[in-house]
């Protein structure tokens, strides 16, 4: 593997760059390397460098070991049904780019990019580089999505991201307001809840899920399903799917399921979206029981769908009998939620790609950019890969962005002129 930390590198030409070196640039350089497409990997940091200091830690992955897999190296450990933490994960992917020799450039920030005559140029820390093709493989979590409500926060109040949280110790003593119930606020309302601080958790929309069901990992039977691997063009709203809240889940070794439910019974308060700050107090919506109420009748689908195929194939006298989670009860509602002890405030408000390094017209004002399965039609030779539901619904996943990679490297070798066998089928 070729990874270079000291003087900046020439000018220099190559088929392909990929933008990141996480599981989406890393599964793209080695399906490139299979198809014999010379390309270079950048990195801002380190291989996996989000992995390494843009999480928290206590922090495991939501998905088991077993399904830590990508394009020829999958997670060869005694504990298939465990959850990595994040320095695990993070030497998985040193592991991985050893082994497929990436061809890594690390510790290169891409300034800009833009579009030439017959490619890109890219000007980086360590030099220009151009290429014919552009992978853009930094995923959709790259700097968190703050709300704009936000700035009218109190100044007294700490207020803080996952991205740039550890620790309970570096907050503030006192209660804390998260905000956001999807994954990451579920699993941080706990932790500081545990820490002795007062937690109120601010809920919108979020999708609901238990962690094993009839004694399955929940990741088990949407593999054995198929869900995972649908398509995005089987998709009717893609938009909106690709909007959907993020699993509510968390990585346990003794495989519970942490949702609002459990919250409520160890003590987290639970109330409404966040509208605007107050003077002492902030104004929440009154959409908390139907925000639960459409939760739960999501999971109740998805669960009938899991019985009615357990069924279906022979599987009711191998599994648990049904056993359905706990209804979470929502009784008079708060308009408002009165701040006097509160002194944090975390915004577990999910994330957003960053593209401003992208010099190019395909970037909407939000900042994302149209695409095909990755394939943006608008900037030819451009390629996105790591986004929600880009190809299937596992496109996020460790598991699923291999798929996505060598479909792209198929088109990038398509149109290219090379690497296309019998049986390929790629829409160009």
């Amino acid at each position: 593997m070729s990874i270079h930390h000291s003087s900046p590198a020439p000018s220099f030409s190559t088929t392909a760059v990929v933008v990141g070196a996480g599981q989406a640039g890393l599964a793209m350089s080695r399906c490139l390397t299979e198809l014999s497409i010379d390309h270079l990997v950048l990195e801002r940091g380190r291989i996996a460098e989000r992995w390494q200091s843009e999480r928290w830690d206590s922090l495991r992955l939501l998905t088991p070991n077993w399904m830590t897999r990508l394009p020829g190296h999958a997670y060869e450990g005694d504990d298939p049904n465990g959850f990595m933490s994040m320095p695990e994960v993070a030497r998985f992917f040193a592991e991985y780019a050893r082994i497929i020799d990436a061809p890594v450039l690390d510790e290169t920030t891409v300034v800009s990019a833009r579009p030439t005559d017959d490619g890109y140029l890219l000007d980086t820390t360590r030099g220009t580089i151009s290429c014919r093709f552009l992978v853009a493989a930094t995923g959709a979590c790259a700097t968190p999505a703050i709300p704009d409500v936000a700035t009218a926060a109190p100044s007294r109040l700490f207020q803080i991201t996952p991205k740039h949280y550890r620790r309970p110790d570096q907050m503030p003593e006192g209660g804390v307001l998260v905000v956001g119930a999807s994954a990451s606020g579920v699993q941080l309302a706990r932790e500081l809840h545990e820490s002795g601080r007062p937690v109120t958790l601010a809920v919108g929309a979020h999708t609901r899920i238990p962690r094993r069901y009839r004694g399955l990992d929940i990741h088990e039977w949407l593999d054995m399903m198929g869900t995972l691997s649908r398509g995005y063009d089987t998709i009717r709203d893609l938009d909106a799917a690709r909007r959907e809240p993020s699993l509510q889940l968390v990585g346990s070794d003794d495989g519970r399921t942490l949702d609002l439910a459990e919250l409520q019974r160890i003590g987290v308060r639970l109330t409404g979206r966040v509208e605007r700050f107050g003077l002492g107090h902030v104004r929440v919506d009154g959409g908390l029981s139907a925000a639960v109420a459409a939760a739960d009748a999501s999971q109740t689908r998805l669960l009938d769908r899991i019985d009615r195929w357990a069924a279906d194939n022979g599987l009711d006298r191998e599994i648990d009998p049904i056993d359905r989670p706990a209804t979470v009860h929502i009784g008079s509602e708060a308009s408002a939620v009165d701040l006097d002890g509160i002194n944090s405030v975390f915004w577990a408000t999910g994330y957003r790609p960053d593209y401003s390094w992208l010099d190019l017209p395909v970037v909407r004002a939000d900042g994302t950019i149209p695409h095909d399965g990755g394939i943006v039609h608008e900037s030819p030779g451009l390629y996105l890969l790591g986004l929600p539901l880009m190809r299937t619904r596992k496109s996020t996943f460790i598991d699923g962005v291999g798929v996505d990679a060598e479909a792209l490297a198929r088109h990038l070798a398509v149109r290219l002129g090379v690497g296309r066998t019998a049986g390929d089928t790629v829409t160009v």
